[in-house]
């Protein structure tokens, strides 16, 4: 089943971001590789797909994963996670329709 993980940054997460991008988007790839990742991506801040320094306000990933439990578990070791980045972090099942 698949799983929508939102998250919600802390105020001026851009910096926090940039250093921990690399880990977080590993453990993306790796999703993807196996074929579990429907989409991923940020929320920008400003009404922009480049917002510069005015960073980003949060994260949606959407993968599949075995179970809520395994979901939310994936969730909570993102590096975004550990590096303080996020202030909310909200996984619900979700249901593909198109």
């Amino acid at each position: 089943m698949h799983y929508a993980i939102m998250s919600e940054d802390v105020s001026e997460s851009l910096e926090k971001r940039r250093a921990a991008r690399p880990a977080h988007l590993d453990r993306l790839n790796n999703l993807a590789s196996q074929d579990r990742l429907l989409v991923a991506g940020p929320h920008p801040a400003i009404d922009s797909s480049e917002p510069g320094q005015a960073g980003f306000s949060g994260s949606l990933v959407i993968a599949e994963f075995d179970d809520l439990e395994q979901a939310q578990a994936w969730a909570d070791a993102d590096p975004y996670v550990a590096a303080g980045v996020y202030q909310r972090v909200v996984v619900k099942p979700f249901k593909r329709v198109l």
